[in-house]
């Protein structure tokens, strides 16, 4: 057979694989790759054609580079290592990018002088009176000093400025400019049951101490950014988790989130403008309202699946009553009401997700899906667990035998330590049970749970996801709980778009899927473990389209 023979064949078999018509021409064309395409084969192939903003083939350079029309754009990749577009599972990336642009971000500071400097260059170049926040995102952990800031050193980094910096949901650090400013004299100003921590000798440090409720409630105390930072947060955000190679998020709601909330979001997506797909839930609002009443009103324009490829409505959580947040021992009326929340969003075809922290106490929660599902399947509605670090067997089986997913994220990388000293080192090497649920057969998905209580960066959950190692280096989950970098890497693309009730469409780079992809500065599949979390994209597609590019890329970015 000729050269030109194998080419044609070539031609005709790739063109029968996308199931696309004859005269189909790709706008573009990645060769002399590394293409991993996360088929069920874990194919590799050297080159990609895009057409229409999907992909509409893969194979050999010679094979894809015969399907190039005169107008097609061929991009010569250099030997480097493309993966699909990595999809976060479970990240509050609407509230995170209302203030990105006037944030400060202490992820990935290795030092609390580094974090301090941080400080110190916002506050320069600020106006003058301007509040310096740092959302979260970070723990004395990941610092070589081991410990957190005081008041003074803040008061240092920026003088005469209100800052405030916040460590989880649990210790926020405020100089006295900001307590003036929030109007905090002593524990009566706080929301109720927050703290004011002391010294020893009964002296305030200028810190304040609660939970995700009283955190919640003092956040919104700050001045919120305008609408045109808001914007603008929003924009830069995204463009920041497609600088780390990230195509899509699924945004779980949470604390804090309001109608007004999503403006920002609604306005880029109306300009055209997105260059992160988002699947979105809405959470219940403030404690104490009716909940049910709440989604309804909330809904009635609303149904599920509304919106486009680059927006799109899904259902209701990870907050679904506050009777069941962070419950371990719920009432059976918390329990009635959450059962009709979820009975109402099932018979509307709706994703429900719900924040659960504890295994011993799960099964109040899958008791009523299990109720709900006896009377409308809630397989095909992808409900999901979100958290559960600590998951049994017997609860992961009970999900699979529903049909409900498990979103997991890294959290044990930043609070590993704290729950090795509490549950122990056995449990430690089960938290959480990755390989587990693969073999079960679980729809999975990873994530982050960014920005408040961690990095944004997938790439520092790829590598604790493969080395289950916590921020101070301390080896926690078991090699029987760690993946392969494939499934690590499948967990982040395909898993994760099942969230977004998405796996028919993305996650993949097989012919018809979205051409959402990221070529990587290195190669995920031969690169050190710890090395992985130093990756970054070089080049990153949205439907084929240029949402970011450096270096050698960097005149593609926009076209």
């Amino acid at each position: 057979m000729t050269a030109l023979s194998r080419a044609a064949l070539a031609l005709l078999l790739l063109t029968l694989r996308a199931g696309c018509a004859w005269a189909e021409t790709p706008e573009t064309i990645l060769v002399n790759g590394k293409i991993v395409t996360e088929d069920a084969a874990n194919s590799v192939r050297s080159a990609l054609a895009v057409s229409a903003g999907r992909v509409l083939a893969t194979g050999d350079d010679a094979a894809i580079r015969a399907l190039a029309g005169a107008q097609t754009r061929i991009v010569d990749l250099g030997g480097r290592t493309v993966i699909p577009g990595l999809i976060d599972s479970h990240m509050h990336a609407i509230r995170a990018a209302l203030s990105f642009a006037t944030e400060v971000s202490w992820i990935d500071a290795g030092s609390l002088t580094e974090a301090l400097n941080r400080i110190s260059e916002a506050a320069k170049a600020a106006p003058p009176g301007t509040w310096i926040i740092v959302a979260g995102g970070w723990t004395e952990e990941q610092f070589s000093e081991k410990r957190r800031p005081t008041q003074a050193e803040l008061a240092a980094a920026a003088p005469g400025r209100p800052v405030y910096v916040q460590l989880f949901y649990q210790w926020a650090m405020l100089t006295e400019p900001a307590l003036t400013a929030l109007k905090i004299a002593s524990e009566a100003d706080l929301p109720s049951g927050a703290k004011l921590e002391r010294e020893t000798n009964g002296e305030p440090t200028g810190a304040i101490t609660g939970t995700i409720r009283e955190f919640g409630v003092l956040f919104a105390r700050l001045p919120a950014p305008s609408f045109a930072d808001q914007v603008a947060g929003t924009k830069k955000f995204f463009r920041e988790l497609n600088r780390l190679g990230m195509t899509g998020v699924v945004d779980p709601g949470g604390v804090g989130l309001t109608p007004e909330s999503y403006r920002a979001l609604f306005a880029v997506w109306a300009r055209h403008e997105m260059t992160v797909r988002v699947s979105y839930s809405l959470s219940a609002l403030a404690p104490g309202t009716d909940e049910l009443k709440t989604f309804q009103d909330l809904t009635q324009m609303l149904p599920a699946g509304f919106g486009d490829d680059y927006l799109r409505f899904t259902g209701i959580g990870e907050i679904v009553t506050w009777g069941l947040y962070n419950n371990d021992a719920p009432s059976e009326q918390q329990k009635q009401q959450f059962y009709e929340v979820a009975r109402w969003a099932a018979e509307r075809g709706m994703l429900l997700r719900m924040h659960w922290q504890h295994n011993s106490s799960v099964s109040h929660l899958l008791d009523i899906f299990e109720r709900v599902n006896e009377q409308i399947k809630i397989a095909p509605l992808h409900w999901i667990v979100d958290h559960l670090d600590d998951a049994s067997v017997a609860s992961l089986t009970r999900m699979k035998a529903l049909g409900v997913g498990w979103a997991f994220q890294d959290a044990m990388y930043f609070s590993g330590d704290r729950f090795l000293k509490s549950a122990g080192g056995e449990a430690a090497t089960r938290a959480p049970p990755i390989v587990t649920g693969l073999k079960l057969g679980l729809s999975m998905g990873a994530g982050t749970d960014a920005h408040r209580v961690m990095s944004y960066n997938p790439f520092v959950a790829l590598r604790w996801i493969l080395d289950g190692k916590s921020v101070a280096g301390t080896a926690l989950r078991g090699s029987d709980e760690i993946p392969n970098r494939s499934d690590a890497l499948r967990l982040y693309t395909a898993g994760s778009a099942w969230f977004a009730k998405d796996e028919a469409e993305r996650g993949t780079l097989e012919p018809g899927r979205l051409a959402d992809l990221a070529v990587l500065d290195h190669d995920y599949l031969a690169i050190t473990v710890g090395g992985v979390a130093q990756l970054q994209s070089l080049l990153t597609l949205v439907g084929g389209r240029a949402v970011y590019a450096a270096g050698p890329f960097a005149a593609l970015e926009g076209k």
